[in-house]
């Protein structure tokens, strides 16, 4: 009775272990379908609300198009033709060129770092659409947690809930749209800020 009990216990322990796996694949297949529309070669544009509670609250549209991205706030707007990123800054009449992958631009980019790799995967259906969990392996910095609704129809983007260290933020996505975008969308019009004061911050200035 003994090797019958421990048997049938290995075989729900399996069972589970399977169904977990089972899950793990969906949940990373789903989210790996929604970030290759989003960042893939084809492009994609979408609106965005982000607040953090007590630090950041913003709003704004976000292109993107492999490397190359462009934002436009209330007050910052960017482009970002992937080796050239120059900020303006609306309220102080400036702007700033950066190389592409400069942390300098942004005291938070460096704490919104994220590889895919890096994260344990599960979903469940949710009211609104799909809900993909993301927890971070233990020596994962920056992002510990995310959880992403996704619509279970067109499977683009609704929300994103992001935990950093202690804090939680809210990313609210809308007009959500992949294709269709141009490369003259990252060029930027520099005879638009020929007035503003122009700074240089790139590693290697020419």
């Amino acid at each position: 009775m003994k090797i019958f009990a421990a048997m049938m216990l290995m075989a729900v322990s399996l069972s589970c272990f399977g169904a977990n796996s089972a899950n793990a694949t969906q949940a990373r297949k789903l989210f790996d379908n929604t970030y290759d529309m989003v960042f893939g070669e084809q492009g994609s544009t979408l609106h965005y609300n982000v607040n953090i509670i007590g630090i950041l609250k913003v709003d704004g549209t976000i292109w993107y198009k492999g490397k190359k991205s462009r934002f436009a706030e209330s007050r910052y707007l960017s482009w970002n033709d992937g080796i050239k990123d120059y900020w303006v800054d609306l309220k102080k009449k400036t702007v700033t060129l950066y190389d592409a992958g400069s942390e300098k631009k942004d005291k938070y980019s460096s704490k919104f770092k994220f590889n895919p790799n890096d994260y344990n995967y599960s979903w469940e259906n949710g009211e609104e659409g799909y809900v993909i969990n993301l927890d971070a392996h233990k020596s994962t910095k920056g992002i510990k947690h995310i959880k992403a609704i996704i619509d279970k129809q067109t499977k683009a983007p609704i929300s994103l809930r992001i935990k950093l260290l202690w804090f939680w933020t809210t990313v609210k996505i809308s007009r959500f749209q992949s294709g269709n975008i141009g490369d003259d969308m990252f060029t930027f019009p520099a005879t638009k800020y020929k007035g503003y004061k122009f700074i240089d911050e790139r590693s290697k200035k020419g």
